[in-house]
């Protein structure tokens, strides 16, 4: 059985490569920003029926060949998908709530840096040189340099297939490359399940009364939300570029926290031979109210 994962490169081009890069990535979510209003007006998500309405006008508008062209009306196809599938399971507030009505009242717009597919004919990859060809509305860019750690490079080498999404980040470039990874055969059948109940407070206790307190994380939010009111107040230039840091390095310290006590809990269930049991979390977001100080707790 494989095991699909996402290794994120991260690419160090030029800086006429970068604005090739960015030409490309702003037409493209331009091209899927029209065809998702052509979608919303016709009522019409299904691919292959959008590509008749849309695919001759991107191209010929937007300057995108004929595999951007239609990996620019899957995406938007597949954003309408999860639009549904989000509203279907009450993500985005009860049906006729405010919230779900701004989201299902509307088209869906891409941002201008929102990630594009591309796909092995529009990128190739030079592993050993750890450089990549990339397609761009100039045309091909050759030699664009990456930077992995030997662990991600090994298994690009042995495992990428299928696309890649190309992004760009607070000015840095990146390439979430896709790669099916055998499973590790399990030797044995849990003999037992380790419940771990998710929260706030505390971010995972387990049932055998262990508890990973989020106290340093929430003391870290707290400090977090009082300098990003002075940035805010501020509102200028510098002080937008140094909220746009602080909330990628606040997002970067969640994330690890989290990782780490993903890593202690799945080390324990191992080591005792039983599986994982979590708590049901569908509709959490309807269920827990917080005041407002305490919204930003929602993203653990």
């Amino acid at each position: 059985m494989l095991v699909k994962l996402v290794v994120q490169v991260k690419l160090l081009p030029t800086p006429e490569q970068a604005a090739a890069l960015e030409a490309t990535l702003h037409a493209c979510n331009e091209a899927a920003s029209w065809v998702s209003e052509v979608a919303f007006a016709r009522g019409e998500f299904k691919n292959f029926a959008l590509r008749r309405h849309t695919y001759d006008t991107v191209k010929s508008r937007w300057g995108l060949g004929a595999q951007a062209a239609q990996h620019v009306i899957k995406k938007t196809c597949d954003a309408y998908a999860t639009l549904k599938g989000n509203l279907r399971a009450g993500n985005l507030g009860r049906p006729g709530s405010k919230r779900y009505r701004r989201a299902a009242e509307k088209p869906v717009v891409f941002r201008p840096q929102g990630a594009q597919p591309y796909d092995d004919r529009m990128l190739s990859w030079q592993i050993p040189g750890r450089t990549v060809s990339i397609w761009t509305t100039g045309g091909r860019v050759k030699s664009v340099a990456f930077t992995v750690s030997a662990e991600q490079l090994a298994t690009l080498a042995l495992y990428r297939r299928g696309e890649s999404d190309l992004l760009e980040r607070d000015g840095m470039w990146f390439l979430n490359a896709t790669c099916e990874v055998p499973e590790a055969p399990l030797n044995t059948e849990p003999v037992d399940f380790l419940g771990i109940d998710l929260g706030i407070v505390n971010i995972a206790t387990t049932s055998d009364g262990e508890i990973m307190a989020g106290r340093e994380l929430n003391r870290i939010r707290a400090r977090e939300r009082g300098l990003r009111k002075k940035l805010q107040r501020k509102n200028t230039p510098s002080a937008k570029r140094r909220l746009r840091k602080r909330r990628r390095k606040e997002a970067r310290r969640a994330k690890d926290i989290n990782h780490k006590i993903a890593k202690h809990v799945v080390a324990e269930a191992e080591r005792t031979g039983r599986g994982i049991a979590l708590e049901d979390l569908t509709g959490i977001r309807e269920r827990v109210r917080l005041r407002k100080p305490g919204g930003t707790s929602h993203a653990l």
